[in-house]
């Protein structure tokens, strides 16, 4: 999501560059493409031009900053804007005086309402709060079914009456269940329909009513596009909605649903799904994702991550394996895992500041080499897995290897000598530092990305190519040895 947002954004930014400063002239013709890029990404015609409008007097009022070009500048006010536009800060979850807290999930079908409402009991328990799901959902089939089996793969009480009960009934009995129970949350997970209906906004007035939420979150589905704005107005004026959860983040939409929800209810999006995973669902960070937007990345969500998933031991035994160059298969087979763990590779990448231009081919290549690898690495033995060295030598284990994982040799022999190669620049890497807590380049307890092309000038990760745009290499003189890493 985003791509083409903030590549219309960049084009944009691009005639400023080389100017003096900013001006009216010079001005306009930028504010022409940031309005094509906002309504191309189905932004709601009047966010749009208020948002313009604000960028337009913000950019003609700001003061010169010394050693800061008029695009930079820009891109700040933008920035900014756009941070406003969607909310300013990060709005938390209500959380009642007396408990529980009642949180009633709304939307239309299909928006991934029952998924979210496990999503968040997920999220509510990992923060350490007792969560209860509520299904009132009676008219979709396999509604409460889909709850139950969500809640019991995340460990969450769900409480149901069946479908034969009306909906108001369930929330009530729920609400009570709670109570009596210790629970300190309860979500319901109501009906959705095809289309905004009178009956059903008559049905959630009744649900509101029997429990008085301290929260009213509704479910947009992010592909909708400019519709958002028309349902976001019309559930708000007739239940009153305190918040949003926008799903399908991950998707190839354009994103305008997140630039319109605010502007038009004056509610703010408090979570994100980013993919269909339980574990999937980020509190919204405005300023965080317009660094995405605008091809910034986002490093926070990315270490957020990573720190859910890395154990500060494991971080530690990483680092003295990569110093030491004795990381093998299996460490590599474990990074894999943790990476999948987190999401999908692209998604990852694209939270990297500057890797968001990275070729959607490239990134598929690179997820699917891991599954390569992955099948060699479990055609190793424990001993080939903990030495690869042992490989090296005896080509009747690696022929082995080979049909055992449904790949020639001659493909092993690549990866193998690619992970030496890997082995060695990561040692050099892990000489030189990095982010606290994260080796070399890599994230907390991920020495590198493994299985993804390579920044120009460093060796590809096994299997894969180096990225292009490298200058080719000068033959080296014999008398001369090569610089490495650690002695630049």
């Amino acid at each position: 999501m985003f791509e083409e947002l903030s590549q219309r954004l960049e084009e944009a930014v691009r005639g400023l560059r080389g100017q003096a400063s900013i001006s009216e002239s010079n001005i306009d013709a930028a504010l022409r493409d940031v309005r094509r890029a906002l309504l191309e990404a189905d932004v709601s015609l009047p966010v749009v031009k208020e948002f313009i409008d604000e960028v337009r007097e913000a950019a003609l009022g700001a003061e010169v900053v010394r050693g800061v070009t008029p695009d930079q500048q820009f891109i700040q006010i933008v920035h900014d804007q756009l941070v406003q536009v969607m909310g300013g800060g990060q709005a938390p979850l209500a959380r009642a005086a007396e408990a529980p807290t009642v949180v009633l999930m709304a939307g239309l079908q299909g928006a991934g309402k029952t998924t979210a409402t496990a999503k968040l009991g997920l999220h509510l328990r990992e923060q350490g709060r007792r969560p209860l799901l509520v299904a009132a959902d009676v008219y979709r089939p396999a509604a409460i079914d889909q709850l139950q089996t969500l809640g019991r793969q995340i460990g969450v009480e769900v409480f149901s009456l069946g479908a034969d009960t009306p909906p108001e009934a369930i929330a009530a009995a729920g609400l009570a269940h709670g109570r009596d129970g210790g629970f300190d949350t309860v979500i319901v997970d109501t009906a959705g329909r095809l289309q905004i209906d009178t009956a059903m906004m008559e049905e959630m007035v009744r649900i509101r009513g029997a429990v008085q939420p301290d929260e009213v979150l509704l479910v947009v589905d992010a592909m909708i596009g400019q519709e958002a704005a028309e349902l976001t107005r019309a559930f708000h004026e007739q239940v009153g909605i305190t918040g949003a959860v926008l799903t399908k983040m991950d998707g190839d939409s354009r994103g305008g649903a997140a630039l319109s929800i605010r502007k038009v209810s004056g509610a703010p999006i408090k979570f994100i799904g980013t993919g269909e995973k339980v574990e999937a669902l980020q509190p919204f960070h405005p300023e965080r994702m317009a660094s995405r937007i605008l091809g910034m990345g986002d490093v926070l969500t990315l270490v957020e991550k990573a720190q859910k998933e890395v154990e500060i031991a494991d971080v530690e035994r990483m680092q003295r394996k990569l110093q030491d160059a004795s990381f093998d298969f299996s460490d590599f087979l474990q990074q894999m895992r943790l990476i999948k763990r987190m999401g999908s590779l692209g998604g990852l990448m694209k939270l990297i500041p500057g890797m968001n231009k990275i070729d959607d081919g490239m990134l598929r290549q690179g997820e699917a080499q891991l599954k390569r690898i992955e099948a060699m690495i479990g055609s190793m033995t424990p001993a080939e897995r903990q030495d690869p060295d042992l490989l090296a030598g005896q080509p009747s284990r690696r022929r082995r290897i080979a049909r055992g994982s449904g790949h020639s040799p001659a493909e092993v022999d690549k990866v193998l000598a690619d992970f030496q190669k890997m082995r060695g620049f990561m040692q050099q890497m892990s000489r030189g530092g990095g982010m606290p807590g994260m080796p070399g380049m890599g994230m907390p307890g991920m020495p590198s990305m493994p299985g993804m092309p390579s920044m120009p000038g460093m060796p590809g990760m096994p299997g894969m190519p180096a990225r292009g745009g490298a200058a080719p290499r000068r033959r080296q003189r014999p008398d001369k040895p090569r610089k490495g890493f650690a002695d630049l």
